[in-house]
C-alpha cells in the first residue's frame, strides 16, 4: 500500500474512532446525528420502573396472601399457638401426653375446617388423592436401658404411613374410632419423627381490589413432630407451599378484564422498547469491532506494531454488553408477566428475579451518559481504577476471614447460638466487622468452660482488632489512593495511550516508544510467584 494511501486511510480512521468515542451531544454538534439510543434508554427507564412497580404491587398481594394463609393454618392446626414461634421457627412438647394431644388436635381441627376457617379455603376435591396422610419414622429395632447404661439400637430407618379419606374424616364418628390405635403405639427412644401432610385449596380474592382476576391456589401443609435428637424435646414444625394453578371456571362482571387488556398492552410495548434497544447496542458492538480491526490493521500496516490489549479494549463498551443483558432479561420477564396476567403461568419467583435485575442493570447503565461529564466521571474512574486493586486485596483478606469463620464455628460452636453453624458465623463476623450487636456477641457467651471462655474473648478482640482497625482501614485506603490518582489525572492530565495520541494526530511512533519504556507489563495471575525479569526496586519474598 502506498504512502498516500495509507496517510488518506489513517485520515478516514482517525475521523471514524473521533465519532466513535463522542458522546451524543457531540455527535449530534459534529453531523446532527440524532441520539436515538439516549432516548431509547431514557424511556426504558420509565417504562421498565413502571412496570417493576405495577408487578411489584401485584406481586405484595400474592406475599401477603400467602403469609397470612401460613399464619392462620398455624392457629387452626397447632394447639395452643401464642402468635409467635419459638427456637428455630417451631413449638416444642415435652411429655407423651401433650405430644398425643397435638396429632389429635390437627386431625380433629382437619374434620372441622370447614365450620371453623375465616378464609376462602376448602378441602382437595381430587379422588385419586387421600384427604391426610400421617407417616412415622423410626429405628427398625431397639432396646433401651438407661438405669444400666446398656442400649440395643438397628440403625435401619423405616417408614410407616397412614393414610385416611375424606369420607371418614368428615363423617359423625368419633375420633378414637376412626384412627388406628396400634399405630400410635410409639415407642419414643425409636422414633424420629411424625410427618402429618394435607392439601387445602383456597382463592385469593383480594386482587379484585387491584382490578386483577383472583388466583386459585393448593395449599400443601405438613406439620413435623421432630424427634431426631431424643433429647426429651420434641420440636413441631409448621411447613405450608403455596402454588397458584389455573382456575377451572371464572366469571368476572365490570372492568377488570379491560383493565388486564391494558396491562397486556404496556408490557407489550416494553418488549418493543426493550427489543429496539437490544438491536441497536447489537449493531453498535458489531460497528465497534469493525472499527477495532481496522485500526489494529492500519497499525500493523503503518507502523509494523500489535496493538497493545489496554487499546483494544477501549472499543468494547462494557455499558453496551449491560444493557443487552438488560434488555434480554426484561423481554423474558415481561413475557413471563404477560402469561402470569392472563393465569397461564405462576412462576412469580423467577419473573421477580428477572424485572429486579433488569431493572436494576438500567439505571446503572444511566452513569454511562453521566460520565461524559468530568464533574460526574469521578465515581466511575475510581471505581475503574480501584476495581483491581480492591479485588486482590480481598482475595487475601478473605484468607484470613476464612480461617476466622471455621475456628469460630468448631471451637465457639457449642456455646454459642451465632456459631452453630458455618452460614451463621459467617454472618456474624460480618456484621462485626460493621460494628453491629458487638456487645451481645460478647455477653451471650456460656461460661461452662473457663478455656473457652477466655479463648473466645482473645478470638473475638483479635478479629475485631485486625479487621476494623487494619483492614478496613486499608480497605479504605485502596479506594482513597485511587480517588487522588484520578483527581490528579483529571488537573494535570491522563496517560496517553497509542490510540489517544492517534486520536490526537501526534507522532505515535514516537509516543510508542515512550510508552514502552514507561509501561509495566501485567503478569498473569498463574506467574504472580515468578519473579521479574527487570525489577529495579525488588523485594525480598520468603
Amino acid at each position: 500500500m502506498e504512502q498516500s494511501e495509507l496517510e488518506r486511510e489513517g485520515f478516514q480512521l482517525r475521523e471514524d474512532l473521533k465519532f466513535y468515542f463522542m458522546s451524543p451531544c457531540d455527535k449530534y454538534r459534529a453531523r446532527r446525528q440524532i441520539p436515538w439510543k439516549l432516548a431509547l434508554q431514557v424511556l426504558k427507564i420509565v417504562m421498565v420502573t413502571t412496570q417493576l412497580v405495577l408487578f411489584g404491587l401485584s406481586n405484595q398481594l400474592v406475599v401477603s396472601f400467602k403469609e397470612e394463609n401460613t399464619m392462620a393454618f398455624k392457629h387452626l392446626f397447632l394447639k395452643n399457638y401464642s402468635g409467635t414461634d419459638e427456637d428455630d421457627y417451631s413449638q416444642t412438647v415435652y411429655n407423651q401426653k401433650v405430644f398425643y394431644e397435638r396429632i389429635n388436635h390437627v386431625i380433629d381441627q382437619y374434620r372441622q375446617m370447614g365450620n371453623l376457617s375465616l378464609g376462602t379455603v376448602s378441602y382437595e376435591n381430587d379422588e385419586k388423592r387421600k384427604a391426610l396422610k400421617i407417616c412415622k419414622q423410626h429405628y427398625r429395632k431397639g432396646l433401651m436401658q438407661p438405669f444400666n447404661d446398656t442400649f440395643y439400637i438397628d440403625p435401619t430407618v423405616e417408614t410407616e404411613c397412614l393414610h385416611m379419606d375424606r369420607e371418614s374424616l368428615t363423617s359423625d364418628l368419633p375420633l378414637d374410632s376412626i384412627i388406628n390405635s396400634t399405630f400410635f403405639n410409639l415407642e419414643f427412644y425409636r422414633l424420629i419423627k411424625v410427618e402429618i401432610s394435607f392439601r387445602l385449596k383456597g382463592i385469593d380474592l383480594q386482587t379484585i381490589r387491584a382490578r386483577e382476576l383472583p388466583d386459585c391456589y393448593v395449599f400443601h401443609n405438613r406439620i413435623i413432630f421432630d424427634n431426631q435428637a431424643h433429647s426429651g424435646k420434641v420440636k413441631i414444625f409448621f411447613d405450608s407451599d403455596a402454588y397458584i394453578q389455573d382456575c377451572k371456571d371464572w366469571h368476572i362482571s365490570g372492568s377488570i378484564q379491560k383493565n388486564t387488556h391494558y396491562t397486556l398492552v404496556f408490557d407489550g410495548f416494553v418488549i418493543l422498547t426493550c427489543l429496539t434497544s437490544l438491536i441497536l447496542c447489537t449493531r453498535s458492538i458489531i460497528l465497534a469491532v469493525k472499527l477495532q480491526r481496522r485500526f489494529v490493521g492500519f497499525f500493523i500496516h503503518r507502523y509494523n506494531r500489535k496493538v497493545s490489549s489496554g487499546d483494544r479494549l477501549e472499543f468494547i463498551n462494557g455499558w453496551y454488553i449491560m444493557v443487552i443483558i438488560s434488555d434480554l432479561m426484561t423481554i423474558i420477564g415481561s413475557v413471563m408477566k404477560m402469561e402470569i396476567k392472563a393465569k397461564n403461568l405462576t412462576s412469580y419467583d423467577v419473573c421477580s428475579l428477572l424485572l429486579g435485575t433488569s431493572t436494576l442493570l438500567v439505571w446503572v447503565g444511566v452513569i454511562r451518559y453521566l460520565g461524559y461529564f468530568q464533574k460526574y466521571n469521578v465515581l466511575i474512574l475510581t471505581m475503574q481504577a480501584s476495581f483491581p486493586k480492591v479485588l486482590r486485596f480481598c482475595c487475601c483478606a478473605g484468607m484470613i476471614y476464612l480461617g476466622y469463620t471455621f475456628c469460630g464455628w468448631i471451637v465457639l460452636g457449642p456455646y454459642h447460638e451465632k456459631f452453630e453453624d458455618l452460614n451463621t458465623v459467617a454472618e456474624c463476623l460480618f456484621s462485626l466487622v460493621n460494628g453491629d450487636d458487638m456487645f451481645a456477641t460478647f455477653a451471650q457467651i456460656q461460661q461452662k468452660s473457663t478455656l473457652v471462655w477466655l479463648f473466645s474473648r482473645l478470638y473475638l478482640y483479635s478479629f475485631i482488632s485486625l479487621f476494623i482497625y487494619m483492614i478496613l482501614s486499608l480497605f479504605i485506603a485502596l479506594i482513597t489512593d485511587s480517588y487522588e490518582t484520578i483527581k490528579n489525572y483529571q488537573q494535570n492530565g491522563f496517560p496517553v495511550t497509542n490510540l489517544h495520541e492517534f486520536l490526537r494526530g501526534g507522532d505515535v511512533l514516537y509516543e510508542m516508544q515512550t510508552y514502552e519504556k514507561h509501561r509495566v507489563n501485567p503478569v498473569p495471575l498463574i506467574c504472580c510467584c515468578l519473579k521479574p525479569q527487570e525489577d529495579d526496586n525488588p523485594i525480598l519474598r520468603n
